[in-house]
């Protein structure tokens, strides 16, 4: 069959991108795993398999590729971010705080990075802190929903309804089909009139 000269020649770490985006997570494993049969020290296709074992919630292999990446690159901000995604994922909070605090250093005023970090920090018990990260991310990125959503749970856990009311409309605004902001909105539009009633 017919193939265009250009698709022949694709970098096969950005086909595996590719297929992950597209939830094809086994494929792009299969891809990277491939090339790292030829080069055992390709950092990025380490760093890729964890990314897609993150997504498949394989915490454990995650953190094997994660760490292996960081062996051959210490100053990865992908890698350590990834690994405090995946620490994050795992409620170990300090050990997640420690990589992606290493991550904004290496690569400083990143939103996602700082929505992650600031996730972290707020359910390490420095709530206060944890909020001035993600207000941080959402300055830099205003209309990013994956922020909007997570800024709302942490100020609907503090009992901030009209914060989270008012965060949340605007998800929606954004992506009027997001199931989440929906979800969170409908949430905490029931514990507002709850609280309101009995202030009253």
């Amino acid at each position: 069959m017919y193939q265009d000269d250009t698709t022949s020649f694709q970098d096969p770490l950005v086909e595996a991108d590719k297929l992950k985006l597209q939830g094809e997570h086994l494929e792009a494993i299969a891809i990277c795993e491939k090339l790292l049969k030829e080069d055992l020290e390709y950092q990025e296709a380490y760093e890729e398999i964890g990314d897609n074992y993150l997504s498949l919630r394989e915490f454990e292999k995650a953190l094997k590729a994660l760490k292996m990446a960081l062996k051959i690159n210490a100053h990865s901000a992908n890698a350590h971010y990834l690994l405090g995604f995946t620490y994050s994922s795992l409620g170990e909070w300090e050990k997640s705080i420690r990589h992606l605090e290493e991550a904004n250093e290496l690569q400083p005023n990143h939103p996602e990075i700082l929505r992650c970090l600031g996730w972290s920090v707020f359910h390490s018990d420095n709530k206060v802190k944890g909020l001035v990260l993600l207000e941080r991310a959402l300055t830099m990125s205003p209309d990013d929903v994956l922020i909007i959503c997570d800024l709302s749970v942490c100020y609907l856990n503090e009992r901030n309804f009209d914060r989270t009311v008012s965060l949340l409309t605007h998800a929606l605004q954004v992506e009027p089909e997001n199931e989440k902001a929906r979800d969170c909105l409908e949430t905490a539009l029931f514990f507002q009139r709850e609280f309101n009633k009995l202030d009253r």
